[in-house]
This record gives structure tokens, sequence and C-alpha cells, in this order.
């Protein structure tokens, strides 16, 4: 436990520690890597900024896995629908 302490002490918060360490977890389970994640991420963005304006620092990309399966959750604020 003082390895993860040590890991994650210049977060700032013990909420973003605890975040990111889900994050590993939930990726090692679902064996994609965080750079998968991130990819995956990016061309998101490109195909939805052809058709609406998008807030992209406040988008947030999650994958949740169970023992079954693993699920992808995006919150994209929109700003307006290109028309």
């Amino acid at each position: 436990m003082d390895f993860l302490s040590r890991l994650f002490r210049d977060s700032g918060s013990k909420e973003a520690a605890v975040e990111r360490l889900r994050l590993v977890l939930v990726h090692d389970r679902a064996q994609v890597s965080p750079g998968l994640l991130e990819t995956l991420k990016e061309e998101l963005i490109q195909v939805i900024s052809k058709y609406m304006d998008i807030d992209e620092k406040g988008m947030v990309v999650q994958l949740n896995s169970s023992d079954q399966r693993a699920t992808l959750m995006a919150n994209i604020p929109v700003r307006r629908v290109k028309r």
C-alpha cells in the first residue's frame, strides 16, 4: 500500500488517485490498454465533430467491466448541432 501512496502522492487529491487506480484495474480486466482507450477517444472526437460542436475538455470516456462484459460509456457535452 505504501507503493500506491507514493505513486499517487503528487495527484493533489485522493479522489483522483482512486479514479486512476480504478481505470488501471478496469483496463487490465478488459484487456484494453490505456493507449487504445485514448485512441478511441480521439477517433470519437473526430467523428462526432463532423456533426456537432463538442466540448472536448469536458468529454469523459470510461470503460467499465464485469465478469461477463465490458461497457464503454462516453459523456460528451454538445455545444450545438451543425446544420
